[in-house]
């Protein structure tokens, strides 16, 4: 990094208004709640409403992401890169056909119920067609003008030791868990292809901190009557899905995956760890390109993210619908689960488990199966939603469409462990909880 001193006195006041107001234009959209017609939800999120109470205009516009996404890799080759990549562009394909079905009115019955397709459609596809590229943009804000790198240098003894990533992580981290996972992993993919997380470092941060937002927080709450104490379920799903990730930072199969050195960099002799932070974060506000480009690429990028992801989040979401709903797949993963259900004495242990593994196919079909279980099972239930982070309808997807190299079976035994974890973690929190009276 660049001493402070190395900028001279105007262009060090220019770069230091543009990082202070960008930074602040930026944390505004993406953290502060404003409320606009009843609705208090952050700005990005604002957006997003807005465009899909204009329904013709949003189903357009999810449409033509959609037919991009799925025939874009037939016509530059891209379906024949790896095996994975193949199974994609079936799945987009597919997904293209279930978009076209469901807005023509086509389907059959029994895929247009309420829990399947329109679900899919609606509450999936359309939330995450839109929010990117809306996102993608915001972020040129929190990216692009220093902000990222001040907080890096500040963060760096705080996540390096206990999440095994480089300070600069720490915004990648927040915004992944307040904000949209699609948006978070949109982060981590633009800050790995800069070479600014090693690959190690990309999965902790994808697998780790990636959770569906805040937003469908409260609809897993909601269902699980669990509103009435939303503040503790907010902060503690937070605390135990931060310390899963550092835990699983340190087994396989991440701890064994590339990791080539530290990419922190050493304070500057003679400067302390602010003074650090904001030279860095001023030198690149003053190396930064226009605002215009930059929300230009952005959106770009955002786009291409969400055309990739929003055909599979279709076809692959059905697909687990279906299994969890008439095959025995995940009564057998559910097994895997089940000694620690019954040990932690949750509930009726097996069809808890059986509703918990339902979670890989789709993050919100625990919180359908189990709404109305006892108390506890509930709380259970809506943390490890939440702190399982990896489902097949979305997420996922969403980073098999990066490029961080890790494969279906890695993120498979990843959630699998977050899964038994957040079992573990949440009990115990539920219990302390009960006997405290916080969750009575």
């Amino acid at each position: 990094m660049e001493p402070e001193h190395a900028l001279t006195a105007p262009a060090r006041s220019g770069a230091g208004i543009k990082l202070l107001l960008t930074s602040l234009l930026g944390i505004a959209i993406f953290f502060v709640p404003f409320e606009l017609a009843g609705r208090s939800t952050i700005l990005v999120d604002h957006l997003a409403g807005f465009l899909m109470a204009q329904r013709p205009l949003a189903l357009g516009l999810i449409l033509l992401l959609i037919a991009y996404g799925a025939i874009s890799p037939l016509l530059d080759g891209r379906w024949r890169a790896r095996p994975i990549d193949r199974v994609l562009s079936l799945f987009k394909l597919l997904g293209l056909g279930l978009a076209i079905m469901y807005v023509a009115g086509w389907g059959p019955a029994w895929l247009m119920t309420p829990d399947r397709l329109p679900f899919l459609f609606d509450k999936l596809a359309m939330s995450v067609g839109l929010i990117v590229p809306i996102g993608a943009m915001a972020l040129t804000f929190l990216l692009g003008f220093g902000l990222l790198e001040l907080i890096g240098v500040l963060m760096q003894p705080v996540m390096r030791p206990l999440w095994r990533t480089p300070g600069h992580s720490a915004i990648d981290a927040v915004a992944s868990f307040v904000g949209s996972y699609s948006v978070g992993l949109l982060i981590t993919n633009r800050v790995f292809l800069a070479g600014k997380y090693t690959v190690r470092e990309a999965v902790i941060i994808a697998t780790g901190f990636s959770t569906v937002s805040a937003a469908f927080m409260i609809i897993v709450a909601k269902t699980l009557n669990l509103m009435g104490h939303w503040n503790f379920y907010f902060w503690s799903t937070l605390v135990i899905t931060f310390v899963i990730t550092a835990i699983l930072a340190r087994i396989p199969p991440i701890s064994t995956m590339a990791h080539q050195g530290e990419t922190d960099e050493p304070l500057p002799a003679g400067m302390s760890r602010w003074q650090a932070a904001l030279a860095s974060g001023l030198t690149q506000s003053s190396q930064a390109d226009p605002v215009l480009r930059q929300l230009q690429d952005n959106l770009k990028d955002g786009l291409y993210m969400a055309a990739a992801v929003v055909p599979t989040i279709l076809s692959v979401g059905l697909l687990g619908l279906l299994l969890a709903q008439h095959t025995p797949l995940f009564d057998l993963l559910g097994w895997l689960l089940w000694p620690l259900t019954w040990l932690l004495d949750l509930g009726e242990p097996l069809e808890t488990a059986r509703a918990l593994s339902a979670g890989l196919a789709e993050m919100f079909l625990p919180a359908i199966l189990l709404k109305d279980a006892d108390l506890l099972v509930r709380y259970v239930t809506a943390v490890v939603s939440v702190s399982s982070v990896l489902f097949f309808s979305a997420s996922i997807p969403c980073i098999l469409a990066t490029k961080i190299p890790v494969n279906l079976g890695q993120l498979v035994v990843i959630w699998l462990l977050r899964t038994l974890l957040g079992i573990l973690l949440a009990a115990l929190c539920g219990r302390l909880a009960l006997t405290m009276g916080w969750l009575n």
